[in-house]
């Protein structure tokens, strides 16, 4: 299992890395000087704090450092990794990548190195297209979790009974629709009715 304190223990020695306070790490990403301070990392009640996929992602876009080497980071502070399968938008509608509970199934994917979430069913799906501009771009890859509970307003991707697979935002579901929002506004809501629904999985990481 990922544990909180690997991953923190990862964006210490990134900072470190590049010469840079946590605080001075933050900045270069655009985030808030506080955002990795030891005082952020528990609530003031003792639960564990865990940093963002967002903020995560901009300080390897910051130093210019990939998922692969802040893994490395991780497994260096005693954290688990698994390898996973990476999969094409346009192969994830096709026949035979998935089984009908929504989990990849077959061989011979490239794969992916990715701190162990727990779900051993989890992929790396790689974005084509325009509809999730600027939050994720045409190549970008983002890891999803089937395991993963999901509430209003997660980015997911959902796949139809047609075939048809796409990275949205899920606005609202209810017992007959999922309303389904793009992060590029050019892009109307989609609503689709539930019994064309194959399946619906949460992103839980974006490679940008």
């Amino acid at each position: 299992m990922l544990r909180h304190g690997d991953v923190w223990a990862a964006i210490d020695r990134l900072a470190q890395e590049n010469g840079l306070s946590t605080s001075g790490l933050a900045r270069r990403a655009g985030l808030d000087p506080t955002t990795f301070n030891k005082s952020k990392r528990t609530t003031a009640g003792g639960k564990l704090r865990w940093p963002s996929t967002e903020s995560v992602s901009k300080i390897l876009h910051a130093t210019g450092c990939s998922l692969g080497e802040f893994v490395s980071y991780i497994e260096q502070s005693g954290g688990v990794v698994q390898r996973i399968p990476v999969i094409g938008l346009a192969q994830a509608g096709s026949e035979g990548f998935f089984d009908d509970a929504g989990f990849p199934v077959g061989e011979g994917w490239d794969q992916v190195e990715f701190p162990n979430i727990g779900d051993p069913n989890s992929y790396a799906l790689e974005i084509s297209g325009d509809s999730m501009e600027p939050v994720y771009r045409d190549g970008d890859t983002v890891i999803v979790s089937p395991g993963a509970g999901i509430r209003r307003f997660d980015r997911v991707v959902v796949k139809t009974v047609e075939g048809e697979v796409m990275a949205k935002v899920l606005q609202r579901r209810t017992a007959s629709k999922l309303e389904l929002l793009s992060v590029n506004t050019a892009h109307p809501l989609r609503e689709i009715p539930i019994e064309t629904v194959s399946w619906i999985h949460r992103i839980v990481w974006a490679s940008q």
